[in-house]
């Protein structure tokens, strides 16, 4: 299970865990330099976030071509890397609003629709900023954040980013400046995509193109929903997962 922007892994999966442990053996790691993950290396890529999983998996003996690799929104990026790199390890891939395939200035006109600087707003430093995030990334929900003092948002900001923040601020920066390949890469494992049709950060048009674009994958359009999938739908995503994966209808 690989996380996106907004937290560690821990936060982002809470509502799924509990649900997808009955099924699965489940590895849920921190990406670098978010929560507790820390490196020396300066590569801030997404090549890097991918050899760095597949380290980790290789050290707990798995990659056996059996592995099943769900991921959400820059999780979803590693992801699609691992699969392109070291196709023998994954049997199938999930991927849930995630920008795979944006070009340099696709990427840039999305988040700037939001105002304000682009790692103000996936590394929040201030409660406004973290207000933004949220109104960005869902579409059900939000209106909770109105009654939530700020003090109580300024201590989730010091848990989440402030230990790594300028690691974080450059993983961005990375991701959103770098230019994609001329021709997105195609990749042959069994894929879900899953989208909801309220989607702010990347619009439901680039998971349409994504699915046309791999010839072994299905989209699954959820309605009302914004970015933030794992967060509003939990219960649905688990099922689709559950039923891609284990080939149950």
């Amino acid at each position: 299970m690989l996380h996106g922007y907004g937290g560690n892994s821990k936060w982002q999966f809470i509502h799924q865990v509990s649900d997808l442990s009955k099924s699965f053996n489940l590895f849920i790691p921190d990406l670098v330099f978010f929560g507790k993950s820390y490196s020396r290396n300066t590569d801030r890529t997404i090549e890097f976030q991918a050899r760095s999983i597949v380290g980790g998996l290789k050290r707990l003996g798995c990659g056996d071509g059996d592995l099943s690799v769900y991921s959400i929104s820059y999780g979803g990026f590693v992801a699609y890397r691992i699969a392109k790199i070291w196709p023998e390890m994954i049997e199938k891939l999930v991927i849930v609003s995630s920008g795979v395939g944006f070009t340099q200035q696709q990427k840039m006109t999305e988040m700037k629709k939001h105002g304000g600087d682009v790692s103000e707003i996936l590394v929040p430093s201030n409660p406004r900023d973290l207000r933004l995030l949220v109104k960005v990334s869902m579409n059900t929900g939000i209106r909770f954040l109105d009654w939530v003092p700020d003090f109580i948002l300024s201590q989730f900001i010091a848990v989440m980013y402030e230990t790594n923040r300028q690691e974080l601020v450059d993983l961005a920066k990375n991701l959103l400046e770098r230019e994609e390949e001329p021709e997105l890469f195609s990749i042959s494992q069994r894929t879900l995509i899953v989208w909801g049709d309220k989607d702010n950060v990347f619009p439901l048009e680039h998971g349409r193109r994504l699915q046309r674009h791999l010839p072994n994958s299905s989209l699954e359009v959820l309605k009302e929903i914004g970015h933030g999938v794992n967060i509003e739908a939990p219960t649905t995503l688990n099922n689709l997962i559950i039923s891609f994966v284990l080939g149950v209808p």
